[in-house]
């Protein structure tokens, strides 16, 4: 009897029973994408002011939040990605500046504290290969009028996050504001162990580097303000998701610091993703 061997230099994840699996790090034969002129993202994004109080209940081990108090709301609606075939995914994304403070590491960085996407291949590929803290939900194509845009999340057609920018107005991308330095983002990898309830397989911060990148930003747009919403929802419209967006729509979120869209093309493949020790 003869069992399938597991090759040391490639990727693998659920069913392994078949080989290598494929995704953005790894194609076939162990094909790696240069992620040059893939994907073509739209990237809308604001910052609001937050109460540290209320923020430091959701810090995983060895965190801390760090000055100023923000919490930056993110939709991104990528396109051309070669590792789909030239599919492409949108994603909405909820993290607050934040420092991780290890034996060995000492890191400041943006903590992601969900990222919401609507297709579930990037989701099962970040959230074993990388551990970003990904679910899913729908998320429809922005809606631009005039000088404003609407985004929005919803699931199973209950819409629970509302993001809208206005008064658009473009700029050079150098005139794109800088924001607090970080150097990458900042994330808590949990797997749960089988059959063992409040035990974790894996448990431990990563970070994604900031940098090492091919993305160039080609048009921007600064909105003079921004308004977000989360929806008080109830168990039975998000019975997966109840518990996440209840959190959100519980937050005291203050005046719109910040608001830009960003028109990018080119990324990187994330696999410089390591372990904070």
């Amino acid at each position: 009897m003869m069992n399938y061997p597991f090759r040391s230099d490639r990727i693998y994840r659920m069913p392994t029973h078949f080989g290598p699996s494929l995704g953005p790090r790894q194609g076939l034969n162990g094909r790696r994408y240069p992620c040059t002129d893939s994907p073509k993202a739209t990237t809308i994004r604001a910052a609001f002011e937050a109460r540290a109080s209320q923020l430091e209940k959701y810090l995983p081990p060895g965190f801390l939040l760090r000055t100023p108090n923000l919490i930056y709301l993110t939709f991104c609606y990528a396109t051309n990605i070669e590792w789909l075939a030239g599919r492409g995914y949108n994603t909405f994304g909820v993290s607050i500046p934040a420092s991780y403070r290890g034996q060995h590491d000492s890191v400041d960085g943006d903590l992601l504290l969900v990222l919401w996407e609507n297709m579930a291949d990037p989701i099962i590929t970040g959230r074993e290969d990388l551990g970003f803290s990904k679910v899913y939900c729908e998320i429809p194509e922005p809606q631009f009028s005039g000088g404003n845009v609407i985004c929005r999340a919803s699931w199973d057609g209950c819409q629970f996050a509302m993001l809208r920018l206005t008064g658009l107005k473009e700029v050079d991308t150098e005139d794109l504001p800088k924001g607090p330095r970080s150097e990458g983002i900042l994330h808590f990898k949990y797997i749960p162990k089988t059959g063992c309830m409040g035990e974790a397989d894996a448990a431990y911060p990563v970070i994604t580097p900031e940098g090492n990148t091919n993305m160039t930003c080609h048009d921007a747009m600064i909105a003079s303000s921004a308004q977000q919403n989360f929806s008080t929802s109830t168990w039975e419209e998000l019975p997966t998701l109840i518990h996440i967006v209840d959190a959100l729509s519980s937050l005291d979120i203050g005046e719109c610091i910040e608001a830009t869209v960003m028109q990018s093309t080119g990324a990187k493949d994330l696999s410089d993703q390591r372990i904070l020790r």
